[in-house]
């Protein structure tokens, strides 16, 4: 099964990319134990301690620790007393991602542009400085609570950003190749997705390059839609999904039951080698989605020839798919929290642009095994 992105327009000699990013900055998640949950992304994904902040460093609300692997940067905040808006963040939605921060040559100039063509603003541009130089930023609201900031850092020679101070441990477990963040997934409510994707358009610059209907994602009893969001030089994506009618509840309606509203469903995070990757964070605990294996007896006809060897994709659950460019192995976690919200996916690519269409019916079932079994479905 192929499936086609729509290429990014050109753009003419006049029309000028109003919103210029540079990729994701950082995700910022809003926990209820920065510290435990800075060592589970250490121990399971093999992030690596980077910077802190706390009251020891002048911020008395609130502690976040900034953990990194490679490119890609998780910051985990939790609230030190229960009047405050990250407090009631959590008891609403759980653990959660909470920013989207994206990486801008001029913060400034990005709130002005992106409040003007309608923009709820989140954050005036504002400027932290410390020794090691300054960064600009600025924000705005997208669905549910998230937000998106915009980070401003070319005249910043600091570990993180100030307010932060380095962050040294004595555990620092190897990484697992993880490199970056691909897409981030949003979920939103019913009739939601249209009005979203026109933001998306409007207030961000971006272009609808792929669509999934109630069709391409759905089983014998639920189904979901889809809008692939991307903007100009394609590195920063977001796929929008909300719920379709079927027989019984889809995984994002139990999403959004749960989360109480809309919100990031997954991070998806590249890695050069998938196999290496899974086995590495499966060793460490992390449970990942199960595949019939029947999915794997039809692989090779629907796909053709691929680089990796059958038998370990099979034993791990990695999923396989080809568009007109190449193809791609990806996975998905289960649930990383008590509540069935917030997941991971783990890809890699290998030529593919597109975001797994012939996976959607196995990964579904699989999807619909783990609802049943919490009485969910």
């Amino acid at each position: 099964m192929e499936t086609t992105i729509a290429a990014p327009k050109p753009r003419s000699s006049t029309e000028v990319d109003f919103l210029p990013l540079q990729g994701t900055d950082y995700v910022e998640f809003y926990v209820g134990n920065a510290k435990q949950a800075a060592h589970f992304y250490k121990t399971a994904f093999g992030f690596q301690s980077l910077a802190y902040s706390g009251p020891e460093t002048g911020t008395k609300d609130r502690v976040s620790y900034a953990i990194r692997q490679n490119k890609l940067t998780f910051v985990l905040t939790t609230p030190l007393r229960s009047d405050n808006p990250i407090s009631n963040h959590i008891h609403k939605h759980g653990d959660g991602v909470k920013v989207l921060a994206l990486k801008v040559e001029d913060a400034t100039s990005a709130w002005e542009e992106t409040t003007k063509r309608g923009g709820k603003s989140y954050l005036e541009p504002i400027t932290l400085s410390d020794d090691d130089g300054e960064v600009v930023m600025s924000g705005i609201h997208t669905y549910g609570e998230t937000v998106h900031l915009f980070i401003e850092r070319g005249n910043y020679r600091g570990i993180f950003m100030p307010g932060f101070r380095k962050w040294e441990s004595n555990y620092n477990p190897p990484d697992t190749g993880l490199l970056y963040v691909d897409h981030c997934v949003g979920n939103v409510g019913w009739n939601q997705m249209n009005p979203w994707v026109k933001f998306y358009e409007d207030v961000m610059g971006f272009r609808n390059i792929l669509t999934f209907d109630d069709k391409d994602i759905s089983t014998e009893y639920s189904a979901l839609m889809s809008k692939v969001m991307s903007n100009g030089n394609g590195f920063v994506k977001f796929p929008i999904n909300e719920p379709a009618e079927g027989k019984k509840k889809s995984q994002v309606e139990e999403y959004l039951d749960f989360y109480d509203g809309e919100g990031v469903q997954h991070v998806a995070v590249a890695t050069n080698d998938i196999v290496k990757t899974v086995s590495d964070i499966q060793k460490r605990g992390v449970e990942f989605l199960n595949i019939p294996t029947t999915y794997y007896d039809e692989l090779p006809a629907r796909v053709g020839h691929i680089d990796e060897d059958l038998e370990p994709l099979k034993k791990l659950g990695i999923l396989v798919d080809r568009d007109n460019e190449g193809y791609l192995l990806q996975i998905f976690t289960k649930p990383v929290e008590d509540r069935p919200t917030l997941f991971f996916e783990i890809i890699q690519r290998k030529g593919a642009k597109s975001f797994g269409k012939g996976n959607f019916k196995a990964l579904f079932e699989a999807l619909e095994k783990e609802q049943d079994a919490r009485g969910n479905l």
